[in-house]
């Protein structure tokens, strides 16, 4: 059985993450009967040696009231680019026309309802980016690559305009179609059966990368893997925390989702995004779970 690490403090261990711009080189690590993935190693860190990372102060003048300021409660992993929507947050990161993440709640009252239609909802440019620092649609045309979502259309069912709004291209990345029809689908599906024993469930999606590919005349970056926290909220009032790393390769959808968890801080030191800091200033009962609990 998973061993849950109950303290302060995580624990580390392999990543399958490779951080912007810092230029590590990838070694290899294969779990048994699964797929070699590039991995690189990250050295045991303390969580509170991350970093002191402060809450961004949200104001009414700058985020709507409601929704907004619960997904933003255990504060922002980053602080630049900061873009609001109905039902997700994200910071949007210019030079790579993609989020650096996105952050949603889920609860099971809205996952129940169902006041939309796919079909309506059509992939568009962010207008609220600049035009030279956008991606627009004509950049995925014959890249071979699918408009993958971060904030998952399927987790916004409850209202037209939530759905709508996760179609913005500043919502997607370019994504492996294996990756976005498989294991990204089960470990989305995953987060939201969650919800059935949790009080809230908080995903905070994102992309990682070294070396990357670019489509369209645009410049969209191409991540090379994809990351996904999850922040539960216990109805006893413990925050549970689970970290997935996923490469943006064609990953078979029978692969143990357990496969794919990591340190968080592993996501941290390689992102540059902080999320132990800003959840310890709301509780000292966090509880985290990764591939090495027994």
């Amino acid at each position: 059985m998973r061993r849950v690490l109950t303290s302060r403090w995580l624990l580390a261990g392999v990543s399958l993450a490779a951080g912007a711009g810092l230029g590590i080189g990838f070694g290899s690590h294969r779990h048994q009967d699964a797929p070699r993935f590039p991995v690189i190693p990250i050295p045991s860190v303390r969580a509170d040696a991350i970093g002191n990372g402060s809450l961004v102060p949200i104001r009414p003048a700058q985020l709507p009231l409601g929704t907004t300021n619960e997904i933003m409660k255990f504060g922002f992993p980053s602080r630049s680019h900061i873009k609001t929507r109905e039902s997700y947050v994200l910071a949007y990161d210019p030079r790579t026309r993609n989020a650096l993440w996105v952050l949603e709640r889920l609860d099971q009252a809205r996952l129940s309802q169902s006041c939309s239609d796919r079909s309506r909802s059509e992939f568009r440019e962010d207008e609220s980016v600049h035009e030279y620092h956008r991606a627009q649609n004509g950049d995925y045309k014959g890249s071979a690559f699918d408009r993958g979502h971060l904030a998952a259309a399927a987790n916004h069912k409850h209202s037209q305009k939530c759905m709508d709004d996760t179609f913005f291209l500043s919502n997607i990345v370019p994504q492996n179609p294996d990756l976005n029809k498989n294991a990204w689908n089960s470990l989305e599906r995953y987060c939201r059966s969650l919800t059935k024993y949790n009080k809230n469930v908080k995903e905070l999606d994102g992309k990682m990368y070294v070396k990357y590919q670019v489509i369209g005349k645009n410049n969209v970056a191409v991540p090379t893997h994809i990351f996904k926290v999850v922040i539960l909220e216990k109805h006893s009032g413990e925050i549970e925390l689970r970290s997935y790393v996923m490469p943006n390769l064609p990953v078979l959808e029978n692969i143990p989702l357990e496969r794919f968890l990591v340190p968080i801080e592993s996501i941290e030191r390689a992102s540059g995004l902080l999320f132990v800091s800003n959840i310890l200033k709301r509780t000292n009962n966090l509880k985290a779970i990764n591939a090495s609990s027994k």
